[in-house]
């Protein structure tokens, strides 16, 4: 679904793997306007139907990890419907114990203790993101609140693999804008203050727990990078980003003896390129670059710390070995996988591996890739109820824009529609474009269960990497600055003419669906370009950019300066004036396709008061909407019941809007917690739901 500001400004990283690609001719791109095609109508999909409940419900297994000692296995698996940590030993994966007790709501990630001792989580209380920090002892089950505190959000800060009974942590329980630095001693869950902080966005430490480095953010809209030595932050910075650079310019991490430190950084170039700086001289060596894309994930050996292989993200995510090792351990795996891969734990000794294989058709699987004795053995697989589902492949496309940018997009088909699997229907189908969140994101190739969702109703299913997206140089990102109503939705609609000059689909039957930043794609093309979109489904997006930078969660507030930079400053009149004329809340009355919004109540990052605003104003106009309302959500669907309840409201009201199939509503909305607001009776079965009770 993405999330609105978070993978560029919280420093997320994530590798995802890409598609080959078909580039579109040159020159202007023909408009739907006036390209000329067929009338799209409903492919008759006969492939069976695949339930929402195997897309969207929980997976059987998920998220496996082997203990840094090589001694457990460890993955999450539902227990009364909600996911919880399993733990067995290497040498008996069989003889499997559930090691949490969590009920309501999943936790938002686990992690294995340094020490191998215990396994750690962390959750929240009804989306509110104030995530809190747990332990559990892998030996007696005793589980432990690490940071027992109210309205807290815990970073991980630093962990070591010579203190490996301790951690770092950054608490904002003091004050909610800074993150102050703690010591957290695993066993005994004490924590120690290590640095007072009042001013700085970020900390960097070492491989012995000791602060380096803190970040903060400078009036040239980038970073500031201060050496921290003796427990005290420099008074000077010792690097500098200017906006250009703020989100593909960092620090990587030490090599675990401190002397290099690695960097992702874009200056004085277009893409992030790797570097390794020696700290006790300054200089800095290349290590890798590539033009066409930011380097992405690294691979790095976990006694020295020194990176053994990279990965570069553009159609497709490829790794490059620099070690022989890894290289002969990467030749392997290629040789025995089928579709793409990854590392996604190991042991401290680095001799044993667990590996995901997604073959997009397919469903995903994981592996104990044993590497001295050679051997690959099946772990889990996670939703083996897709196993034979007419799942689809992806194809990856550059498109072109009118200005001459290049768009990394990836589609995805129905079955049944195009019988010479060239990426073309065999004739014209309805098409939904799915915008990712952010802004500052990216899309990827991968099994995306969307994608299959919508291809399995018997439509085409779009992701465009429009202007601002991350992973594809500065100059990409930086060209969607100020840009979010204009180009930044330009792209999407040269994204659709591409799409209907290709036969792949016709101008009057796209739909336009996203989440975060998405959700406010869906509500400016409805206001704005009212002519572009059949329909819209929003999911957790703002309509008023003035009121959603008014409501940001405290701990943003180091950082607000670049949302400032990038989206406009409301302390400025000409920035006001701008945020207001991008802001879809203004424009309402100009909506005139169905509209389907989605809300958790308790979202930190975009208020309910956004969806609850343009459902005011659509209503004051005597204009229909669907809103739907979660009460124990936040920045969109964790719950199982509730992600299937709003896919069944949305399935159904795409049907009658594009032409597509749907399987019925059914009990999906009153096993959930939804709350239908408004507009049940512009829904197929959802009336009846609503006026049940559901």
């Amino acid at each position: 679904m993405g999330s609105i500001f978070r993978n560029a400004l919280l420093a997320a990283a994530a590798s995802v793997s890409l598609a080959g690609c078909a580039t579109m001719t040159d020159g202007e791109p023909m408009t739907a306007s006036t390209a000329t095609a067929p009338a799209a109508a409903p492919f008759a999909v006969n492939a069976p139907l695949i339930p929402r409940e195997v897309l969207f419900g929980n997976p059987v297994k998920t998220g496996g990890q082997i203990s840094p000692d090589g001694k457990w296995l460890s993955w999450m698996a539902p227990h009364n419907g909600v996911l919880n940590v399993f733990v067995a030993p290497v040498s008996d994966p069989n003889s499997a114990r559930r090691l949490t007790n969590i009920s309501d709501r999943p936790p938002a990630g686990y992690f294995w203790a340094p020490d191998g001792k215990s396994v750690m989580y962390i959750r929240d209380k009804g989306g509110d993101e104030n995530f809190l920090l747990y332990g559990v002892n892998v030996a007696s089950g005793t589980e432990t609140t690490l940071t027992p505190f109210e309205k807290t959000r815990v970073q991980i800060v630093g962990a070591s693999t010579v203190q490996k009974d301790k951690v770092l942590v950054g608490l904002n329980n003091r004050d909610a804008r800074y993150h102050d630095v703690h010591l957290l001693d695993l066993n005994t869950g004490k924590t120690t203050l290590v640095m007072r902080n009042d001013s700085y966005s970020g900390f960097l430490a070492d491989n012995t727990l000791t602060l380096r480095m803190a970040t903060r953010p400078n009036e040239q809209g980038g970073t500031d990078f201060f050496p921290i030595v003796g427990g005290k932050v420099a008074d000077k910075p010792i690097e500098s980003t200017t906006l250009d650079d703020a989100l593909t310019t960092r620090p990587a991490g030490f090599t675990t003896d401190g002397r290099i430190l690695y960097w992702l950084d874009s200056r004085g170039r277009d893409t992030a390129a790797l570097y390794a700086q020696d700290v006790a001289t300054g200089r800095k060596t290349l290590i890798a670059e590539n033009a066409r894309a930011d380097l992405g994930g690294t691979l790095r050996d976990p006694v020295t710390g020194e990176v053994k292989a990279y990965s570069v993200n553009y159609l497709r995510n490829e790794w490059t070995a620099l070690d022989p090792k890894v290289k002969a351990s990467f030749d392997f795996l290629d040789s025995r996988l089928e579709g793409d891969w990854g590392v996604q734990s190991g042991t401290d000794d680095d001799t044993k591996w667990i590996v995901w294989n997604d073959p997009v058709t397919g469903p995903s699987s994981s592996y104990i890739y044993d590497r001295q004795a050679g051997t690959l053995t099946p772990f889990y697989v996670s939703r083996p109820d897709l196993a034979g589902a007419p799942l689809q492949p992806m194809y990856a496309r550059e498109i072109r824009t009118r200005d001459g940018l290049t768009l990394t997009s990836y589609l995805t088909l129905p079955p049944g529609s195009d019988s010479n699997s060239d990426g073309v229907p065999d004739r014209p189908v309805p098409l939904v474009m799915n915008v990712h969140g952010g802004p500052w994101a990216r899309d990827g190739y991968g099994y995306n269960p969307t994608h299959q969702w919508l291809a399995n109703r018997g439509y085409a299913v779009m992701s465009v990497n429009f202007r601002g997206s991350t992973g594809f140089g500065k100059k990409f990102i930086g060209a969607g600055d100020k840009m979010w109503r204009t180009t930044m939705q330009y792209d999407l609609h040269d994204a659709l003419d591409w799409a209907v000059q290709q036969g792949i689909t016709t101008a009057d039957k796209a739909a336009i669906m996203g989440g975060s930043y998405g959700g406010y794609a869906v509500l400016a093309n409805l206001a704005f370009y009212p002519g572009k979109f059949a329909c819209g489904v929003d999911i957790v997006g703002p309509s008023n950019l003035e009121t959603l930078l008014k409501t940001i969660p405290p701990y943003w507030v180091p950082i607000v300066r670049q949302f400032h930079d990038r989206m406009g400053n409301p302390t400025t009149p000409e920035g006001l004036a701008a945020l207001k004329e991008m802001s879809p809340l203004y424009a309402a009355d100009k909506i005139n396709k169905p509209l389907l919004i989605g809300q958790g109540a308790n979202d930190p990052r975009v208020n309910k008061a956004e969806s609850d605003q343009i459902v005011a104003a659509m209503q004051k106009a005597n204009i229909p909407v669907t809103y739907v309302l979660f009460p124990d959500e936040g920045h969109g669907f964790a719950k199982p019941n509730n992600r299937i309840a709003f896919n069944a409201v949305t399935e159904n009201f795409l049907a009658p809007c594009l032409g597509g199939r749907a399987e019925p509503i059914g009990d999906a909305v009153s096993k959930s917690t939804a709350q239908i607001v408004t507009g049940a009776q512009h829904v197929n079965g959802l009336g009846a739901t609503a006026a049940a009770g559901g």
